[in-house]
């Protein structure tokens, strides 16, 4: 038997290759119902219809799957299953199901191809419902915010077309176009918004596909408006007046003031606090840095002050605030307390003065008897003595010269106190300001100042203040701020940062590059403005900050254009079979530079799996004779950065069989080894015998010597080799020796080949 079947399959082989083929196409719409026609194979073929029975005809098709049935009678050929156009073939385009006629009689194979066509049948699809964008609302309108696409299953003019977003009153939707035809939408800002306005804005968006009735799936876009601090505090009212008594207790409410924040969160919580407070506003007043109640903390003296203002400042958490101005007018109670009237003052006091007069003042009760006798005093903690005259005057002076840096403002209390039952006294304060004497440099709040800045950056960007304070006053405390000149880059510092002299704030004029400026530092000087000058010096460092403005970019494998090279698998290989590994970079740093990998798609996602920190592609399931020998596989890279940005890799993988990894004989490595050592010996060996016959010849006799004159003045270093063992030609080797210095080492071997035959001889120089 086994004989007669070798006999049987060379016929049929024989066959086969005398048999004349044809190919034809014949084509049909996914999902038709089962028993559809598809086309006359007789017809189409060029076959009449009697051939089919007679010759046996049969369809075949590869995978053993039986999706069509021939009528030999008519030569019709139908439907058996319906067809998948997705299932079967994906996204590949166009879809083609090979299959041959069999003819047994005479033997023919006739390869035809059934063309599946697509049409309409699945709607765009959004892989997330909801999309969430958190949008500052400062963001200047034109900025674009990649979306998310949605997938098709269908292909060409079926597959989604473009994007479409409502309502469209704050943004505008583009689509675009990936260089493998994917449509991707990005919504672009098209009007400034505003967080006290519309704090979130819902769009639909919607993907459409192409079909005759197009159809179209939905995602919801929750745009999340951030808030900046764009609103002051604002005071209820600019200017409060109030009335207290002079005798009310300590701890009574003057006024309570209320200022509004639009901001929400931090930007909106308000602190009060007082603005401009001088050391008697500070003793006088104080205010609840949360409710706003202005309180007192001393007894009013209507003799000595009638009325305060004091400025009331509330500060929102982003820093910005508003002011309001509390007026309080102090009511007398009729006491006829005894009265102080200054006739002369000096006031401010030169700070390098001793011994000055600062005032003048008489004393007076409007009471009679012991109740109009008065005595007249001040504090005893004050660098001031009070003398005493004729008539009720007294003269105040300075113990020493004062030092207006320790003190610049003296509230002296002029106590007179009658001599009465009950007594009765009056206080009368004076406020002794110190002039001033430029004898305090500027000093910086800190030595260095470090400022972080986005890479990026707008020319002329505000990037920070430097701050400094003179404890003189007056002019001499005006500060005005320099940079001190030096290189940066091979460029002037004034090109890079500009500083406002009188406020200390800093400018940079370029947009940085945080790959290739990371940080730089300057010197900035303070001057004040007295005579002669003071100065002092801080260092500013600019820390530049990384944004994400690079993509990942491929190393492995090469996305340059032409064709990949092709992994092979074989089909043998288990799961989590390494088949290649994607390689890539990311030009930014921190997070922004932290990739992951997905495979985004491929011919039969099952197959693969794209380990998401590596890029390792390894298989995921065995390898079965279903799966198509040709792989193809999107992976895509991103990175970390907000928003991320990402690139794709195409990889090829070809399941072949017969293919395994590469085996290492350790007995046959060992063979090699000895082998190489052996013929390194030998070489060795080689050289010391062609030396030792290089000295033998010269010791010989004039035989030689005649034989080798013919061939010129270097013949005496020419060696004679007669051939042997499997060599049957003779050659001569010219032997070189560095004669250098003295030296005799080896330099190399000249072989000239002596070739006998046909009666001649021929000499072969290398």
């Amino acid at each position: 038997m086994k004989p007669n079947r070798q006999v049987i399959c060379f016929v049929i082989l024989l066959w086969v290759c005398e048999a004349t083929s044809a190919t034809g196409r014949f084509s049909v719409a996914e999902e038709i119902e089962v028993g559809s026609f598809v086309a006359n194979v007789a017809n189409t073929l060029g076959l009449e219809v009697r051939e089919l029975s007679a010759r046996g005809a049969r369809v075949l098709s590869e995978n053993n799957r039986h999706y069509l049935q021939l009528n030999l009678e008519t030569g019709d050929l139908f439907l058996r299953e319906k067809l998948d156009r997705e299932q079967i073939c994906g996204p590949v385009e166009p879809c083609l199901l090979p299959f041959q006629m069999l003819l047994e009689k005479p033997f023919q194979i006739i390869p035809v191809e059934l063309w599946v066509q697509d049409i309409n049948d699945h709607s765009p699809t959004f892989l997330e419902t909801e999309m969430i964008l958190k949008i500052p609302e400062n963001t200047p309108p034109g900025t674009l915010f990649s979306l998310k696409n949605a997938e098709d299953l269908d292909v060409g003019e079926n597959n989604i077309q473009n994007y479409t977003i409502f309502p469209s009153f704050h943004f505008q939707i583009h689509t675009r176009s990936s260089g493998e035809g994917t449509k991707y939408p990005e919504l672009m800002l098209d009007k400034a918004l505003d967080r006290e306005e519309y704090p979130e804005i819902r769009l639909t968006l919607t993907a459409l596909d192409g079909g005759s009735v197009p159809k179209s799936g939905t995602a919801e876009v929750r745009v999340l408006v951030m808030d900046i601090n764009d609103n002051a505090p604002v005071f209820v009212q600019s200017r409060y007046e109030v009335q207290v008594p002079e005798d009310s207790p300590i701890g009574s409410l003057v006024v309570i003031v209320s200022a509004r924040d639009l901001d929400m969160g931090n930007s909106g919580q308000i602190l009060y606090s007082l603005f401009h407070r001088s050391e008697e506003i500070s003793k006088t007043f104080e205010v609840n840095q949360n409710s706003g109640e202005v309180r007192m903390r001393k007894k009013l003296d209507f003799e000595t002050v009638q009325s305060y203002e004091v400025d009331i400042e509330a500060t929102d958490g982003g820093g910005l605030s508003g002011k309001c101005t509390v007026v309080v007018q102090v009511t007398d109670v009729n006491d006829n307390p005894p009265e102080v009237t200054i006739s002369s003052l000096t006031n401010p006091i030169s700070e390098n003065l001793p011994e000055a007069m600062v005032a003048v003042f008489k004393t007076r009760d409007r009471d009679s008897g012991d109740n109009g006798k008065m005595v007249c005093f001040i504090q005893d903690d004050l660098p001031f003595v009070l003398k005493a005259s004729v008539d009720n005057f007294y003269t105040l002076l300075t113990k020493r010269a004062l030092d207006r840096e320790k003190s610049a403002v003296y509230n002296i209390i002029i106590t007179v106190t009658d001599l009465g039952t009950p007594k009765l006294k009056t206080e009368h304060n004076l406020t002794i300001l110190v002039s001033d004497v430029n004898d305090n440099p500027p000093v910086f709040t800190q030595p260095t100042y470090i400022l972080y800045l986005q890479e990026n950056n707008i020319p002329a960007l505000h990037i920070g203040r430097v701050s400094a304070s003179d404890r003189d006053s007056g002019t001499n405390a005006k500060v005005t701020y320099s940079l001190l000149p030096s290189e940066f880059r091979d460029l002037s510092l004034f090109s890079y940062i500009s500083i406002n002299s009188d406020n200390g704030y800093l400018y940079i004029l370029r947009s940085l590059d945080y790959e290739a400026i990371r940080t730089f530092q300057f010197t900035v000087k303070a001057t004040d403005g007295g005579y002669p000058a003071l100065s002092s010096q801080a260092v500013v460092k600019v820390m530049v900050l990384d944004e994400n403005d690079n993509s990942p970019f491929i190393l492995y494998p090469l996305q340059n254009g032409t064709s990949p090279c092709s992994d092979l698998v074989p089909r043998s290989a288990e799961p989590g079979y390494l088949v290649t590994k994607v390689v890539a970079v990311d030009g930014d740093s921190g997070q922004n530079s932290w990739l992951s990998y997905q495979l985004l798609k491929a011919t039969d996602p099952s197959l693969f799996t794209v380990w998401t920190h590596n890029g390792e592609v390894r298989t995921a399931r065995p390898i079965n004779d279903k799966d198509n020998i040709k792989q193809r596989l999107l992976v895509l890279v991103k990175d970390n950065g907000e928003p991320p940005l990402s690139t794709a890799a195409t990889l090829n993988v070809l399941l072949v069989d017969g293919f395994s990894d590469p085996y290492v004989n350790d007995s046959l490595t060992i063979y090699l080894v000895i082998s190489l050592a052996s013929v390194s010996f030998l070489f060795l060996v080689s050289i010391i015998l062609f030396i030792s016959v290089h000295l033998w010849k010269k010791k010989r006799n004039t035989l030689n010597n005649e034989y080798f004159g013919s061939h010129g003045p270097s013949s005496s270093h020419l060696v004679d080799v007669n051939g042997t063992g499997t060599l049957s030609q003779k050659y001569q080797y010219e032997v070189c020796l560095d004669s250098g210095l003295g030296s005799n080492e080896f330099k190399f071997l000249k072989p000239i080949i002596q070739v006998q035959g046909y009666g001649k001889e021929e000499n072969l120089s290398f």
